[in-house]
């Protein structure tokens, strides 16, 4: 899978935290991995996994650093797929060194255009701007 296709599958692994318990994730992720339209190898698996595990480690933190940035809104008040992207963005804005910056804006764009509502790209990429300052 491309990096793209692999962001792609973590947020949409992430985003089942909206509607399932974190005590829940291990079983989520046997039944995300158990789908048989997702066409991943064993590496790719591996990559989607770790980097979900440790986005939701982080889950508190990267909340309070968007609430802390995103002027006017909270974590609670956004729809579940725009927060679903910005904690995906922010996590490798913050944790990742692997990831530059632009590039975590770049595609966490994207996924607001192909995932999100009509103004969620626009949203986004406000909210992430204000962490490059």
């Amino acid at each position: 899978m491309s990096r793209r296709e692999l962001r792609e599958q973590i947020f949409k692994f992430i985003f089942r935290v909206e509607f399932n318990g974190i005590e829940e994730m291990d079983e989520q992720e046997r039944l995300f991995f158990d789908d048989d339209e997702l066409a991943a190898d064993e590496k790719d698996i591996g990559y989607i996994s770790q980097k979900s595990e440790k986005i939701l480690e982080k889950l508190g933190e990267i909340d309070e650093l968007i609430n802390t940035r995103a002027k006017g809104w909270t974590t609670q008040r956004m729809g579940k797929v725009d927060l679903t992207i910005l904690r995906l963005a922010v996590y490798e804005i913050v944790f990742d060194e692997d990831i530059p910056t632009g590039v975590a804006i770049n595609e966490a764009v994207e996924l607001a255009k192909k995932f999100g509502q009509e103004e969620s790209s626009s949203f986004v990429n406000g909210v992430l701007a204000k962490f490059t300052d």
